[in-house]
């Protein structure tokens, strides 16, 4: 019996983390970020660029016997000191490259300095072992680059691993 209640505390504590995070998907970026938002610009977007960000929402080890799970946080941080971000879109497929979720109904602009992020919770394993977002952003002149990258948590047994995947820019397109 000694051992049954650390065993069980310790499976009960990634529910106890999930589940305030799994609103998030619920609610949506714009009320969930509500202080990180700006309003549209209102000039034309003339600078753009995207996002290619490796996601594990499962990984396999102990020589492929064994499927740890993830949750994954992705971030999205505007580097700007002085001009809004605008996220066109994020989307999140899987390893078979099908998207399995888009994240934004329109477009948002982010704040200097500020930051949105989704959330994808460990017990969605849609995404795979080769998961991945594109994040397309936009400004109205050039602009630094956004950092995304993602955030990986998950564990088994007393062991816990965390790790991040950088995104990588897939395009980036400037004035003509």
């Amino acid at each position: 019996m000694r051992f049954v209640v650390p065993l069980l505390a310790g499976l009960l504590w990634p529910i106890v983390l999930v589940t305030p995070a799994l609103a998030q998907s619920k609610v949506g970026i714009e009320q969930t970020f509500a202080d990180s938002l700006t309003a549209m610009p209102k000039e034309d977007l003339a600078v753009a660029g995207g996002f290619y960000v490796p996601a594990y929402s499962s990984v396999a080890m102990s020589q492929g016997k064994l499927r740890v799970d993830f949750s994954v946080t992705l971030s999205v941080h505007n580097a700007s000191e002085t001009q809004a971000l605008v996220v066109r879109r994020i989307a999140y497929f899987d390893t078979a490259g099908k998207q399995v979720e888009s994240y934004l109904k329109a477009p948002v602009a982010v704040k200097p300095l500020a930051t949105i992020s989704i959330f994808v919770p460990t017990d969605d394993v849609r995404g795979g072992t080769g998961a991945n977002f594109i994040v397309d952003w936009a400004a109205t002149s050039e602009i630094a680059e956004p950092v995304v990258e993602a955030l990986m948590v998950g564990g088994v047994a007393n062991a816990h691993y965390a790790f991040i995947s950088q995104g990588r820019p897939t395009r980036t397109v400037g004035k003509k």
